[in-house]
């Protein structure tokens, strides 16, 4: 009798308890998902290619050095609205569901870039001009913070387990080749139409290409399906929308529609009181990230010319150089950290940019063109380190029926924060302290940082999402997952019934042990 009990406690896994993913479906949703992300950075690495430009267009009436301040300052303004977006983006995602939130994000987010392109300059409008900007960047901003965190919940809810990292590195991946689509494009303007020919029209070109990108990601996104956790936590709960019970998939019907039914006011409380700690563990592993993404993507060029006083085009050429290797090598990491763990992958690249930001910024800040490239090689390597795992990792310290509001406050409260001010920051350090070295200081701390929240992430890889069953891809694999779990399940209540009826003889087996 006890030992029935003791299995109905630990009841182990049924058919019906796993998912087995359609793979078509699985590459549509990494694919959709990728490409606005893709247009994301696209404009990101237009932008930061362009600091100098804008600046001269929309701030013409500052010294060089203050002109490249305000370009980043309207960049960095973007950042301070996209907690906004993931307030209203991330609970919305959540009670909606993923689909439908991220093709709206795609929507405003096409069309605010776009817009960027017929923006007249502030020799045509004044001060009407930067005011446009910033209205332009602002909505960007805004529906930038639906966007990442909804993107990598969408991917990790479709992925397999046992391929989470690999696929979710795909998303990243995007990141990093629209980053460098929107640099090279802008490389190859600069070289074609010359410095006064991009300040007078060719700076609208690159803006102007989001569009075309923007309707295609739409297309793609509007023929995707929700998620399959999605999906059963909204089957579960039946007609009133909720989960299947608590954040871990437990509790009563009753207890499941009453979560349903909150608002977004209560699921943001319930977000900073039940899981404050894993909100801080995610914004610790996104200030490592995102400050060492920005620095490299976003700051190293404008740094490279402005500050050193290096040719613009040999600089464009390494950062996208750098940029070509992380897209290389970033699905290898995102394996890799299937094999090894998420918590080993991240910490290495922690301890490694402590050691090596130095080492890195005295290569950058050397003459020639070799030791600045290896400078920035030894950068973008590090950076794979976190891109190529982040997607994989922040998803999963959430469960399904919060995870996409609680990763929209977490990730974007840590971006504006620390990474996207990350060249607005350290321009105006430098700017106040003659210190060329900022950079380096800088990407220390945020490798501190990172050390110390990694220390304290439980380890995912391979692992069911927090409140969703296991994902497997055939059919094969989930019988041979439930066959596995049933003889677990009998050895955890043998064990228990061995404990209970002869607790000496059972203590002395395991000494022996």
């Amino acid at each position: 009798m006890l030992r029935t009990l003791l299995r109905r406690r630990k009841r182990p896994l049924s058919i019906e308890d796993v998912t087995v993913t359609d793979r078509p479906e699985v590459r549509r949703a990494v694919s959709a998902a990728a490409l606005g992300n893709m247009m994301e950075w696209f404009d990101f690495g237009v932008y930061a290619y362009m600091a100098a430009t804008l600046g001269k267009v929309f701030f013409p009436s500052s010294s060089p050095g203050a002109q490249v301040v305000s370009a980043f300052a309207t960049f960095a303004a973007a950042f301070l609205v996209r907690p906004l977006g993931g307030l209203v983006f991330g609970p919305l995602g959540d009670r909606i569901g993923r689909q439908r939130v991220l093709a709206a994000t795609m929507i405003m987010m096409a069309v605010s870039t776009f817009a960027v392109g017929f923006l007249p300059g502030y020799a045509t409008a004044g001060f009407g001009a930067p005011v446009l900007l910033l209205v332009c960047r602002l909505v960007q901003g805004f529906s930038t913070g639906g966007e990442y965190a909804g993107a990598t919940t969408y991917i990790a809810e479709y992925a397999p387990d046992k391929r989470r990292g690999f696929l979710g590195s795909w998303l990243d991946f995007g990141t990093f080749v629209g980053y460098a689509l929107g640099s090279g494009l802008v490389t190859v303007l600069t070289a074609v139409l010359g410095t006064d020919g991009m300040t007078d029209w060719g700076w609208r070109l690159p803006f102007l290409v989001a569009g075309p990108l923007g309707l295609i990601g739409l297309y793609m996104r509007m023929r995707l399906e929700e998620t399959p956790a999605f999906r059963a936590e909204t089957e579960a709960a039946g007609p009133d929308r909720g989960t299947a019970g608590t954040p871990e998939g437990t509790g009563t019907a009753g207890e499941g529609g009453e979560e349903a039914r909150q608002s977004g006011h209560g699921r943001l409380k319930e977000i900073f009181t039940r899981h404050w700690h894993a909100v801080l563990i995610c914004m610790g592993l996104v200030v490592v990230y995102n400050v060492t993404s920005y620095m490299v993507t976003s700051y190293l060029p404008t740094y490279m010319t402005e500050t050193l006083g290096q040719d613009a085009t040999t600089s464009q050429l390494l950062i996208l150089g750098t940029m070509i290797v992380v897209a290389l090598t970033i699905t290898t990491v995102g394996r890799s950290s299937d094999v090894w763990g998420r918590r080993p992958v991240f910490m290495a690249g922690s301890v490694a940019l402590i050691a090596l930001a130095v080492p890195a910024m005295l290569l950058i800040r050397a003459g020639g063109a070799l030791l600045p490239a290896l400078g920035c090689l030894i950068l973008g390597l590090l950076l794979v380190c976190f891109a190529g795992t982040a997607a994989a990792t922040l998803p999963a310290l959430f469960p399904t029926r919060l995870r996409y509001g609680a990763l929209s406050v977490s990730y974007n409260i840590s971006v504006s924060l620390f990474g996207g001010t990350t060249p607005l920051v350290v321009s105006a350090l430098i700017e106040t302290t003659d210190d060329e070295m900022v950079p380096a200081y800088y990407l220390m701390a945020a490798g501190a940082i990172g050390a110390v929240s990694t220390f304290f992430l439980h380890e995912t890889a391979g692992k069911p999402l927090r409140g969703s069953g296991p994902i497997v891809e055939t059919p094969e694999q989930a019988r041979e997952l439930v066959a596995g779990s049933r003889t677990e399940a009998g050895r955890r209540a043998r064990d228990i019934w061995l404990h209970l009826r002869h607790p000496g003889r059972h203590r002395h087996h395991e000494r022996k042990d």
